[in-house]
């Protein structure tokens, strides 16, 4: 069992989406130091400002590449961590953009981190990986057995990474493990470039522009609530996983992208017809995931009913606009 009180950690991407909710909640539970390395490509510093007030000197910020060897050594060599969180990645949507970048990425900050923990820099790496490495399902739910089908760079250079980490493990004996979220949402998630679904249909219903629904919104996608994500992540890190082990964090439960949208909808009293598109490219028919290797060392994952979790989201999105910020 590993402690969070008095404990000291790196969090890659820790003004991120998920990263930053991470950092809050390591700092919560009583580590003695955070450290956040993010180059704040969507990163943000409003995501660490609560924390950065609440906490001083208990958390440090680093703007610089955590893909970077000798950045992260210096990170390591100044902060003496216990253990390392690697949630550093670029959106999906990235892949499109630039594709071997998205691979790289992924790959190069896994890599980092390996050879960091194999040098003895720190003790323990809780590799965040992603459940779009599986491609759409094959079988349902999808366990962590199920193959390995990326369809996007993004999900190949995640995929990449995992396989990474596991031959580490076995060729160096290293104490490193893989969560493998499921389609995370909620309060600070990125709404521009390379947004994910539920911020950009929020920011189009308040811009006055009926929701986008590409191809036939029959599409699934398995919808968990990012404080639940978080939460599960500490007791991962707590109850412990075998090294080298992947574990799916999800709801076990199915939401199609056209069901989802008219949730959104129906919270933010819109009513019109949606705007149509064709069906994304290498858009991933169907995910949901089966959690239960993760619930079976670490009892249940997803706490917040998806009404509930949108709700929240929406309102946080429309207060946020309404006090100045983006959205």
């Amino acid at each position: 069992m590993s402690r969070i009180e008095n404990g000291r950690f790196v969090v890659t991407g820790g003004a991120g989406f998920i990263g930053s909710h991470l950092v809050d909640a390591l700092l919560a539970r009583g580590a003695a130091k955070v450290a956040v390395v993010d180059n704040f490509f969507l990163g943000k510093d409003e995501n660490l400002a609560a924390a950065v007030a609440a906490h001083g000197d208990r958390l440090t910020v680093y703007r610089d590449d955590a893909s970077d060897f000798h950045t992260m050594a210096a990170v390591c060599d100044r902060e003496k961590p216990d253990g390392v969180f690697n949630l550093a990645t670029k959106a999906l949507a990235y892949s499109f953009f630039n594709p071997a970048g998205a691979y790289d990425v992924n790959t190069a900050l896994t890599l980092t981190c390996l050879e960091l923990l194999r040098k003895g820099a720190y003790g323990r790496l809780l590799h965040l990986s992603s459940s779009e490495v599986y491609g759409s399902a094959q079988t349902v739910p999808m366990d962590e057995n199920h193959p390995l089908l990326a369809e996007t760079t993004y999900a190949a250079g995640k995929a990449g990474a995992d396989l990474a980490l596991q031959s580490y493990v076995r060729m160096f004996k290293l104490d490193a493990s893989i969560v493998r979220p499921f389609n995370n949402y909620g309060t600070r998630q990125n709404d521009q470039a390379f947004a994910a679904v539920i911020p950009i249909t929020v920011r189009r219903i308040m811009a006055g522009k009926p929701p986008l629904l590409e191809g036939d919104g029959a599409q699934t996608r398995d919808f968990i609530y990012v404080l639940d994500t978080v939460d599960a992540i500490l007791r991962v890190w707590q109850k412990g996983a075998r090294r080298g082990e992947a574990m799916n964090l999800g709801s076990g439960k199915e939401t199609s992208i056209k069901a989802l949208i008219d949730a959104i909808a129906a919270i933010m009293g819109f009513s019109g017809e949606y705007e149509r598109a064709p069906e994304r490219v290498s858009d991933v028919r169907r995910h949901c995931a089966s959690v239960a290797r993760a619930e079976g060392i670490i009892g249940t994952i997803a706490t917040t009913p998806l009404e509930v979790g949108l709700k929240t989201t929406v309102e946080w999105y429309l207060a946020r606009a309404k006090a100045g910020g983006r959205a």
